[in-house]
């Protein structure tokens, strides 16, 4: 069987002296770019092509959250940091820029949280939605479009199913850090079929 090469690992660097801060139990994907003040916390998975740029100001991730491949965090210079709670949902290709994700938030694939907007917890944000500045999304509401405004409110139900995506992340995120060693875990990881 032929195994291509694993890669060096993630670009983690300073900026203007300031490290990131990254927990022993996160799960940095290889192709992930940390720079300057971040802070990622226990059980944290960050995927694939994903950016934390913490320049001028600082990120914060909570444990237990996830940042879904392509995804960009980023913060306004000097003004508004970025805060992402603990297990907070970040699909992929999102943009996260200076703002607030409280605790239990989900911010659906390619969906964009512009600067002081506040998205509060158990709070969804659907995928291709735009919050535009400085907009608060209140907890147990889904909210969508460009801009986005209110769809609907989610019964305790539909929260807990958008909440047990981070739990989800918490054990892939294990698996692709530890591999099967790191089980037992709560889904089987799904070989290739054979070929023909």
């Amino acid at each position: 069987m032929n195994k291509m090469p694993t890669a060096s690992g993630p670009t983690i660097e300073p900026y203007c002296d300031n490290w990131p801060e990254i927990d022993d139990t996160a799960y940095v994907a290889s192709t992930a770019a940390i720079m300057g003040s971040v802070r990622i916390g226990a059980d944290v998975s960050i995927w694939h092509n994903v950016t934390l740029r913490g320049d001028a100001n600082y990120i914060i991730i909570g444990k237990g959250s996830n940042i879904q491949d392509n995804s960009i965090v980023h913060i306004d210079s000097g003004v508004l940091p970025a805060i992402i709670g603990d297990y907070v949902t970040v699909g992929h290709s999102a943009i996260v820029h200076a703002c607030t994700l409280e605790d239990y938030s989900f911010v659906g694939m390619g969906a964009i949280v512009l600067d002081g907007a506040v998205i509060e917890s158990g709070a969804v944000v659907a995928a291709g939605a735009l919050v535009p500045p400085g907009k608060t999304v209140p907890s147990g509401q889904l909210w969508a479009g460009s801009p986005a405004k209110l769809m609907r409110e989610l019964d305790a139900d539909a929260q807990a199913k958008f909440q047990k995506t981070a739990t989800n992340y918490i054990e892939f995120g294990r698996a692709a850090r530890l591999g099967l060693a790191g089980g037992p875990y709560n889904f089987t990881p799904v070989p290739l079929p054979p070929k023909d």
